[in-house]
């Protein structure tokens, strides 16, 4: 047994102090009595009532008040665990396709294997949303969906030089992922079920960045209460990029305008500017690794997102029982009104 309101109990008060001001009239009217005598003339004068109808009277007050307050106090039996509807978490995985990424530090190289990776990580969600950001200087989009094969496939032969714009743009890459997330149809009734999913960026990249101010935009980001997690690919030595023909076959490697070769690699501050980005929106930085590690600890991030918000929608249902309490107080309330101070032949007497 419990009260949901457990404040209203605090007049419980009113019948105890019913009792004292009882007892405490019962010697008052004792000791004026006194004052007009003894005896049976004063006794037939007086027609004091019944001072048991009187106690009656006012055990049955008593009570009948006590469980009103009771009632009011909403007491509730039971208690059973009811799980709501379990929500899913949109997600927004936005991947580097520069010319970097074409890297072999991460075998066969950083993008395929974060492709692969991706792949997996896909198929392991469950009731959530699924949008795609391909950026190198510009983005391509794939909207937010629950058909994870079409997801899979749209980047699946997508390739650096399929960009419209080489280099790398990070914030925009974000603000991409940003508005996918955001672009809700007002007049969907689905959509309008779905706007207070937990929203989530993931961003795999090697942390270069030549276009943009990325740790800006992730300020305004986290206004809108996403998170994001980065990921960065990439070894923190030099490498060397490979250049490919249309068909695939490797000729040799990327070089600048004075022909030198070109590097990439994962530094301290590419790593210092993903920590901030993810700082910023409470979200997490991981290092890739070799085997692209990093990405399945973002998976498990998702996961304990999710069993907090499992967690956070259980709830305790419980069984109003105030009728237990009101129904006999309306009664002894009801009897107590109706009963006579005086036995009925002192009444005739009269």
């Amino acid at each position: 047994m419990r009260f949901a309101e457990p404040n209203m109990l605090f007049f419980l008060i009113a019948p105890a102090l019913a009792v004292v001001f009882f007892i405490l009239g019962i010697f008052i009217r004792r000791r004026l009595l006194r004052r007009f005598g003894t005896g049976p003339v004063a006794e037939a004068q007086l027609r004091r009532p019944s001072p048991y109808l009187r106690a009656a009277k006012a055990i049955l007050l008593v009570v009948g008040l006590s469980l009103l307050v009771l009632a009011t106090a909403r007491p509730q039996y039971g208690g059973r665990i009811q799980m709501l509807k379990k929500r899913g978490v949109d997600i927004v995985v936005a991947l580097d396709f520069s010319k970097s990424m074409l890297a072999q530090d991460v075998r066969p190289n950083r993008l395929e294997r974060a492709k692969l990776e991706l792949s997996g990580f896909i198929e392991q969600l469950t009731g959530d949303r699924i949008g795609l950001v391909a950026f190198a200087g510009d983005t391509m989009r794939f909207p937010l969906t629950s058909d994870y094969t079409a997801a899979t496939t749209f980047w699946k032969d997508l390739t650096p030089y399929d960009m419209p714009v080489g280099g790398t743009a990070i914030g925009k890459a974000l603000n991409a992922a940003s508005d996918m997330l955001f672009d809700n149809r007002e007049d969907d009734p689905v959509e309008k079920t779905l706007k207070n999913r937990s929203k989530v960026i993931i961003l795999l990249t090697d942390g270069e960045d030549h276009l943009g101010t990325p740790v800006e935009v992730s300020e305004e980001i986290a206004k809108e209460g996403v998170t994001i997690f980065t990921v960065g690919i990439g070894s923190d030595s030099p490498e060397l990029i490979p250049r490919y023909l249309d068909d695939g076959t490797t000729v040799g490697y990327q070089r600048d305008a004075n022909g030198e070769y070109i590097t990439t690699s994962l530094t301290a501050e590419n790593e210092d500017v993903l920590k901030q980005i993810a700082t910023n929106t409470g979200g997490r930085y991981f290092r890739a690794g070799h085997d692209l590690s990093g990405l399945r600890a973002v998976v498990d991030e998702i996961r304990n997102m999710k069993q907090s918000e499992v967690e956070a929608r259980q709830t305790i249902l419980y069984d109003e029982v105030f009728q237990w309490f009101l129904i006999p107080a309306a009664l002894l309330l009801l009897l107590a009104f109706l009963l006579p101070d005086r036995r009925s032949r002192e009444r005739g007497a009269k």
